[in-house]
């Protein structure tokens, strides 16, 4: 007799769980596209980021190493310019400035990369530039 009351007792409860059930299925769901959105955000954005540390470097070096190679300023502008194609940024040799600075220049570069997500295009303003520092 306990037992079949009992029974009568978890038919009741899982009666007044069902409505409860699928709960954990949508919120499971949500996360899984959030996840998946931060996914594809991450696979288009971090190659441009990537790109910009990349040709930062690049124009550190060539200031660095400008006063030393005694390269005019216009070979130093075509460097850099050949630096951003490699990495196939938008630049062209007027958003780079290139002054001289002491001994040593200046390297100024100004562009924007724009990231399309579908949705919402997503523009980057990226300003690297460098002096070189004369050692003597």
């Amino acid at each position: 007799m306990a037992t079949l009351f009992a029974n009568a007792e978890d038919t009741r409860a899982s009666r007044a769980r069902c409505p409860e059930r699928g709960g954990s299925k949508v919120k499971v769901v949500v996360w899984l596209l959030i996840l998946l959105t931060f996914a594809y955000v991450s696979i288009e954005v971090v190659p441009v980021l990537f790109a910009e540390y990349e040709f930062q470097d690049e124009v550190q070096t060539a200031a660095r190493y400008a006063p030393f190679n005694r390269q005019s300023l216009d070979d130093v502008r075509a460097s850099v310019l050949k630096s951003a194609q490699s990495h196939d940024l938008p630049v062209t040799a007027a958003d780079i400035a290139v002054v001289p600075h002491g001994y040593g220049v200046q390297i100024d570069v100004n562009y924007s990369v724009t990231v399309d997500l579908q949705v919402y295009q997503w523009t980057f303003d990226f300003h690297p530039s460098a002096t070189s520092v004369s050692l003597t």
